[in-house]
């Protein structure tokens, strides 16, 4: 048995008076993942039996759907090859592939052929589709903290949410495995993907961050700007349990937002304050944009601006001995890089997130490793 590309290019309800059958996919919702066809008996035949596709029906396969036949259980058919097909029982089984469907008959020998249904009758052939378009808007979302792992702040907890996107990369293995001994007309994503895989789906989400933040070398911040980095590694996280088992891929990861829990917050906190007086550029920095603002405040004071500057001038005082210690910890950073050494003969250690001077095996301004 197999399938014949129909020669006429009309789907229209005339078909149905010319074929014995005329299988069709009725119209879906677009959460609907698997959909029976629906079997519209021409007038020639005047006594049809159901659970039959007799020689010369014709099939429709839509646009951005596949179709297969289960015959007793077994995939004789498949096609997501847009068209209208006639089905031939005296010609061999026949797998119109289309679209990125490569391999799909290697997938039905690999699973035997077998869908597990029972209760049928002698002889039971239904026709099933598939929907493979790309699924949108899949909210997701991290109900308690969870931990990642930044190159800059160390280890911090957030929470997150955002969408995703998923497609059916197999459609023989998503009907295999969800087409059982009670078999539904419709079955829609959220009877697919449910808790459970949604559940993996979040429980990965953590991981595949981590990895991106440490492969691009970027901080959590920036992770809206790397969707399709996270899709893949979703995908890699999510083989088993999402892919071999079901078809389904993941095509797109949308982050709406990384949000540090208190404790994340204070320690990012910490570690940009030690970066910024541990780094004597950005304190002669800070100092001239003080010096600045209170030029700007001297000149508008209410007791007159000789009184300001006179205010000024004290705080100038202390701000010249600050910038004194700044300018000396210039030097001392300037002669470390050539090579200066302390008493004990031996070149100081700086540490590398910080720039803070090591004397012992951690940072003790910011608490890094010393390498």
């Amino acid at each position: 048995m197999g399938l014949i590309k129909a020669t006429t290019s009309s789907i229209s309800q005339g078909l149905g008076d010319q074929f014995k059958e005329f299988i069709v996919c009725p119209e879906i919702e677009d959460n609907v993942l698997i959909q029976k066809g629906y079997v519209k008996h021409g007038e020639g035949n005047k006594n049809p039996s159901e659970g039959i596709i007799t020689k010369g029906s014709q099939i429709v396969v839509p646009a951005g759907m596949a179709m297969m036949i289960v015959d007793n259980g077994e995939i004789t058919e498949f096609s997501a090859e847009p068209g209208t097909f006639t089905y031939d029982k005296s010609t061999e089984p026949t797998v119109f592939e289309g679209g990125f469907f490569k391999g799909i008959g290697e997938t039905i020998k690999t699973i035997g052929r077998r869908i597990t249904y029972g209760g049928q009758p002698a002889h039971d052939q239904r026709v099933y589709y598939v929907n493979t378009k790309v699924i949108t808007g899949n909210k997701f979302g991290s109900p308690q903290p969870k931990k990642i792992t930044d190159e800059k702040y160390g280890i911090l907890e957030v929470t997150f949410f955002g969408e995703y996107a998923f497609q059916v990369e197999d459609p023989v293995k998503l009907v295999a495995s969800v087409i059982g001994a009670n078999a539904k007309d419709t079955i829609t994503y959220e009877e697919v993907v449910g808790s459970q895989l949604k559940t993996k789906f979040v429980e990965k989400v953590t991981y595949a961050i981590s990895n991106v933040m440490r492969n691009k070398k970027v901080s959590f911040g920036d992770m809206g700007l790397y969707g399709s980095d996270i899709s893949d590694e979703m995908n890699t996280c999510l083989n088993e349990s999402w892919k071999e088992k079901y078809g389904l891929v993941i095509t797109d990861v949308a982050m709406g937002d990384i949000n540090l829990t208190d404790e994340s917050m204070k320690r990012v906190s910490r570690v940009d304050d030690a970066k910024i007086f541990s780094d004597a550029s950005m304190q002669s920095g800070l100092m001239a944009s003080a010096s600045a603002e209170a030029m700007t405040k001297a000149a508008s004071n209410e007791n007159g601006s000789m009184t300001g500057f006179m205010g000024m001038s004290m705080a100038n005082q202390t701000g010249a001995t600050m910038m004194g210690a700044v300018n000396q910890n210039l030097g001392n950073q300037s002669t470390s890089s050539v090579g200066i050494t302390n008493d004990s003969g031996t070149s100081p250690k700086f540490c590398s997130n910080c720039g803070a001077k090591l004397t012992g095996k951690f940072c003790s301004n910011c608490g890094a490793k010393a390498e």
